[in-house]
């Protein structure tokens, strides 16, 4: 079982999506806990975070450390063509 982590950058950003969306994120990184075996999780290359996860239009950039078993939420963007 890893432990989440989230950044202050990543709470601000969560705090100004609207509520249902909210929610869906929220409910979708608990589910970071059950790391590696998580679908939607793809490895980043050449990027500062190591992993996103996919929720509807937003992704969730995150690194893990699978040898302390803890989750890092460093960001949470609207898909778009700058979101990498």
């Amino acid at each position: 079982m890893n432990t989440i982590d989230w950044s202050r950058k990543a709470v601000k950003q969560l705090r100004k999506i609207t509520s249902g969306d909210q929610v869906r994120i929220y409910d979708a990184v608990q589910v970071l806990a059950q790391m590696p075996d998580v679908h939607n999780v793809r490895a980043l290359l050449n990027h500062p975070q190591g992993y996103r996860l996919r929720v509807g239009n937003y992704r969730v950039l995150f690194d893990w450390d699978g040898g302390v078993k803890i989750v890092h939420i460093e960001e949470i963007r609207k898909r778009d063509e700058h979101t990498y």
